[in-house]
């Protein structure tokens, strides 16, 4: 049996530092997208993909991937955006068997306004706190874990 590979003293301050603070951001943006538009960072995340693919319109499965949502989750985060205008499903063209869920006008203008808040969010507590260089070093890094992690499924 090998021994663990232990932090060491600075990488475990790093480590607790992104956990924290991921926390307490993510949680601030759920809050700030709550109280300000009525969504949750999951809903935003949805109409985001949404309002970024062809035509408004993604298949159900293909929005849980991109969304990182499972698509148990997903299909009841879809049924509440439904339920406010904001999402429609229906069936894909050639493949009846699949569904599309598909970013509706009002969806749209919806988000139009709720990104205005969420990015000017966005800056103040994470983009505008960042030297630049260390922006680019965050999305690197973050696209290689994102990377490892897609290998493990």
């Amino acid at each position: 049996m090998t021994e663990p590979r232990w932090l060491d003293a600075f990488q475990q301050r790093d480590w607790r530092a992104y956990v924290e603070g991921s926390v307490r951001l993510t949680d601030l943006l759920d809050r700030d997208l709550k109280a300000k538009h009525g969504l949750t960072m999951a809903e935003y995340e949805i109409l985001v993909r949404l309002s970024e693919a062809p035509d408004r319109r993604l298949r159900m499965a293909e929005l849980a991937e991109v969304a990182s949502q499972s698509r148990s989750r997903l299909s009841h985060t879809v049924s509440r955006l439904e339920c406010k205008g904001l999402v429609a499903r229906g069936t894909c063209g050639a493949d009846k068997r699949g569904v599309n869920a598909e970013l509706t006008e009002d969806g749209f203008a919806f988000l139009s306004k709720a990104a205005v808040d969420h990015v000017a969010t966005v800056r103040e507590f994470f983009v505008d706190v960042i030297d630049p260089a260390d922006l680019a070093a965050i999305g690197r890094a973050f696209t290689a874990i994102a990377e490892q992690v897609a290998k493990a499924r």
